[in-house]
């Protein structure tokens, strides 16, 4: 009976084995012939499916024997079934065609530049955002894309993090999510600790560099990211990212959606958890985020709604490190008290539409509302009470108190609503396309500050305000673009916008100055240039832009009244050439970006010495642009991007103070300076990326970055510079089909693997002091650097069910 039972189970196992098959293929796409990956291959009615890999492949395994349908879908082409039967011994070869836009598409499509858009510009894929996401803000996601240069406060790229763009910060970049502005309104910046692990809600990214193409929101002054949310997949899903590294640093992400229920509805939803201690002592991040999107989608339209939330308790080290600190200790803080932390929420929500009315004509529309509140608190050492928070000295017997230790929270309380829309008009030729948008949107901002400790108790109770303002400022605008097929494949382009600001503020200022006032502005922001498409996969391009941008709040509330600040004005000149063929692509641009009254830092003071901006008559970037991919074969990639520029400010005076042997301040010097370098401008910035899959499923690169030397601000003086650095990273991931779930994925990243010791952020100030030696006064100055991380290590795993 056992040899019967044995030989029963064996033949049974057998059978069984023989019963199941694979099948395995490769999807390309047939418009270039590049592979596909990530690419979604679906066994119609058998709840089995696959992703392909980088090269394109894909296996699907332990199938049945008989005829299956196969569904393969791909972001931006149309949808392809694939009958195959099974067993098949022939791997299948499947070209997907490029769709026509989506309205689902469309939602982004007005705010961005197309293949024939002659401006300079990338697109960053989820797929390519997704394989450095253990848990780092976006500017760290972007860090090898062209002419970016990433910061973190922390060090390790959690936290306060930022980026620039061919020199400009993040005041200067327009960015948006669906269309919609994400700049704050007063201060122009994006604060991306508010959106913590935003990046696995996005679909992807376009960066134009310049001023590119009209778009919602803040000027564009430097560059512009389009986010485009998650889009809707056809099948349900559920995927949870789980990572752990250096510094105890951690991350847990969970998604799910439901796919496309009775052809029309779907819905996703992430929730997600971070939290590090950071590089730098005591920088610590606790960091909690969701995202719920929920959407109809018929024939012709969308109706779709997203609401997510950002929730961030960070330890402040925005100070720095001192210069003379960096070799003997590189993670000083110099905040120790417990609670010296920033506490924000920031909750967005958005009701979007999108569809197609009749053959020729698109239309999206969408409101939006997000509420931001939150504070950092201070611990404020023998703090002077009249001067700084308008408290009279305190008597105590016959000690009249002017100084006690304080404990205060500066608050944030904000709403910022509108819309925004579109309405294009392709022509039945398809020669002619018009697009007419804009939006009107409103900030409603109060800020105060609160008193909740004091050392020695005087005339005040906890949560009274010291200082209470209120800002409320009102940004519309308008757009007209049009593309025309003049001859085949040349086209030309116009866009012709307005945008008009009305800004006012009233109340008490955290200077206690009164800071009553109103400013409007009305700017005309044309933009012109032509493309032409060659039948071997180029495209070349050049335009003509000019931006105008209304000054900040600080340049108001901090400037003197007697010198309200000019809006600043950029007139942008791009030419380059787009390529993209076979196993190759690549692009090579020139740029010229001249500022007329470009307001930067010049260390003046205002009459309560508060450090403002002055208006410079006349500066520039000027630079080449060059980055490319190359496909060697299914095993070696090599890819990379790299940039040399000039950006000079034509004369720049520059403010020292000046203090006694008191050290009380007695007046400034001003130095002028002719040609000098913009601040945080390297003159080279560049990456090159190597990647190679020995096998099937498993991947190694190798990521460098080389930036060059960068001034800490106007002077060009050697003695205030960031040091040129080169950084390695390497990354690692392999992928696993092991059936009781769809797909595990595994990622280790060593970042900054050769140890380097870099600084890609700081600040400087300079003053004079008394001194015999230097003949009656000594100019000193003093620089903060923001350190990275040395050798550092992110592991993860994702699991799709």
């Amino acid at each position: 009976m056992k040899k019967f039972l044995s030989t029963l189970v064996l033949g049974l196992a057998a059978c069984y084995a023989m019963a199941q098959h694979q099948v395995t293929g490769r999807i390309y796409d047939a418009g270039s012939n590049e592979p596909l990956p990530g690419a979604n291959v679906l066994v119609e009615g058998k709840g089995k499916g696959t992703v392909s890999d980088r090269s394109g492949s894909f296996t699907l395994a332990d199938l049945e024997e008989g005829i299956l349908q196969l569904r393969i879908t791909y972001v931006g082409f149309e949808t392809q079934r694939v009958t195959v039967n099974v067993p098949s011994s022939t791997p299948l070869q499947i070209l997907l065609s490029q769709g026509t836009l989506s309205a689902e598409e469309f939602i982004v499509s007005a705010t961005r530049a197309s293949s024939t858009t002659p401006t300079t510009f990338k697109v960053i894929s989820k797929e390519e955002l997704n394989k450095n996401n253990l848990g780092q803000d976006i500017p760290f996601l972007l860090n090898f894309t062209p002419s970016v240069v990433s910061h973190s406060d922390a060090g390790a790229g959690v936290g306060y993090t930022g980026l620039r763009i061919r020199g400009s910060d993040q005041t200067r970049i327009n960015v948006t999510v669906n269309g919609i502005p994400l700049n704050d309104s007063e201060s122009h910046g994006v604060f991306w600790v508010n959106m913590p692990d935003f990046a696995s809600s996005v679909e992807n990214i376009q960066i134009q560099r310049g001023v590119g193409t009209s778009t919602n929101g803040a000027a564009t002054f430097g560059a512009s990211m389009n986010i485009q949310t998650d889009t809707k997949r056809e099948e349900a899903y559920a995927e949870t990212d789980h990572s752990v590294g250096s510094f105890n640093t951690r991350r847990h992400t969970i998604r799910a959606g439901t796919g496309v229920l009775d052809g029309k509805w779907a819905v996703d939803a992430r929730l997600s958890q971070i939290s590090s201690d950071g590089y730098i002592d005591r920088a610590f991040s606790d960091l909690r985020s969701y995202f719920v999107s929920g959407g109809y989608y018929g024939d012709n339209h969308v109706f779709k709604v997203n609401i997510f939330s950002g929730a961030e308790q960070t330890y402040q080290a925005w100070n720095g490190v001192p210069e003379h600190l960096l070799e003997s200790n590189r993670t000083f803080n110099s905040y120790t008290y417990e609670n010296e932390t920033d506490n924000y929420q920031q909750d967005h929500y958005q009701f979007i539409y999108a569809g197609n009315i009749g053959s020729n004509w698109k239309a999206n529309a969408a409101l939006h509302y997000t509420y931001g509140r939150g504070y950092y608190e201070q611990f404020r050492p023998n703090d002077r009470l009249e001067r700084n928070y308008g408290i009279a000295p305190i008597q105590i017997g016959d000690a009249l108190i002017g100084r006690t230790d304080i404990i205060r929270r500066r608050w944030l309380d904000n709403d910022f609503f509108g819309g925004v829309f579109s309405l294009n008009y392709v022509s039945d030729d398809g020669r002619t396309d018009l697009l007419f948008g804009g939006g009107a949107n409103r900030y409603d901002g109060d800020h105060f500050g609160e008193i909740i400790w004091m050392g020695v108790a005087g005339n005040t109770a906890i949560r009274d305000r010291y200082y209470d303002n209120v800002a409320v400022k009102d940004n519309r605008n308008l757009y007209l673009k049009a593309t025309h097929e003049v001859r085949e494949n040349l086209y030309l382009f116009a866009d012709l916008q307005y945008r008009s600001i009305d800004y006012r503020f009233e109340g008490t200022n955290n200077d206690l100055r009164n800071i009553a006032g109103n400013q409007s502005f009305g700017f005309f922001n044309p933009k012109a240039g032509l493309s032409y498409e060659s039948s071997a996969g180029k495209t070349w391009y050049a335009s003509y832009a000019v931006a105008n941008r209304e000054p900040v709040r600080r340049d108001f509330t901090d400037s003197p009244l007697r010198e309200i600040p000019r809006p600043e004005n950029l007139q942008n000149i791009e030419a380059g050439i787009r390529v993209n063929k076979g196993n190759y692509q690549y692009n090579v641009n020139g740029y010229y970006m001249g500022y007329r009254d470009q307001l930067v830092l010049t260390g003046q003071l205002n009459d309560v010495g508060a450090y403002i901006r002055e208006n410079v008559a006349s500066s520039y970037r000027a630079g080449l642009e060059l980055d490319g991919a190359y496909r060697v074969n299914d095993q070696w990639t090599f890819g990379g991007n790299i940039t040399f520029s000039r950006n000079k400010i034509a004369e720049f005076i520059a403010y020292d103070d000046i203090y006694d042997e008191n050290w009380d301040l007695t007046g400034q010097e001003a130095t002028a300076h002719i040609n000098t370098d913009i601040a945080f401008s390297p003159n080279v910035v560049a990456s090159a990326v190597i990647d190679y899959s020995p096998v099937k499923n498993f991947g190694l690169s190798l990521m460098n970055k080389y930036v060059g030397d960068q001034y800490l601000d106007n002077t060009q003086n050697d003695n205030r510079k960031l040091n040129a650095f080169w950084t390695t990273d390497v990354r690692l991931s392999y992928s696993v089909f092991p059936g009781f779930v769809k797909q595990m994925d595994f990622n280790v990243i060593v970042y900054n693997a050769f140890n380097r010791l870099y600084e890609p952020n700081g600040y400087t100030f300079s003053y004079f002091v008394p001194s015999e030696q230097a003949g009656g006064r000594e100019l000193l100055t003093e620089n903060f650097y923001y350190p990275m991380a040395g050798t550092n290590v992110m592991a993860g795993v994702s699991i799709k069910f």
